[in-house]
């Protein structure tokens, strides 16, 4: 069973910055391709970020220069380093894992963290 757990959420003042780590067991992570997401109140979850297994990147055009997404397979663990924060930024963070079967993929997801930009 693979699980993905997510830490370094929380509350920072407008401009500060954060770090999230997902961290992931049960399966092989240089396998897959991981990504954050974020859901604000109301709103539907969207990707944040994306690293493939190879290390290439993708952004939402709304955090490009100021998020980082890395990964470090010895360590099973993918980061978002999220700096210059701002107000609508705001929401539940979740880590997402991908793996391609020969019929499609699959998805796992981690449980979420609450991030909260303060104005």
């Amino acid at each position: 069973q693979v699980q993905l757990v997510e830490t370094g959420g929380g509350l920072v003042q407008s401009g500060g910055s954060l770090r999230l780590s997902c961290a992931v067991s049960g399966g092989t992570f240089s396998d897959y391709a991981m990504g954050w997401y974020r859901q604000a109140p109301g709103k539907q979850r969207e990707l944040v970020a994306r690293i493939t297994r190879s290390g290439s990147t993708n952004y939402a055009d709304s955090v490009k220069g100021r998020f980082t997404i890395s990964r470090d397979n010895a360590k099973n663990t993918v980061y978002l380093q999220m700096n210059s924060l701002k107000p609508e930024d705001t929401g539940v963070y979740y880590c997402n894992a991908q793996y391609w079967y020969a019929s499609g993929p699959i998805d796992y997801w981690g449980q979420g963290t609450q991030v909260t930009v303060s104005s």
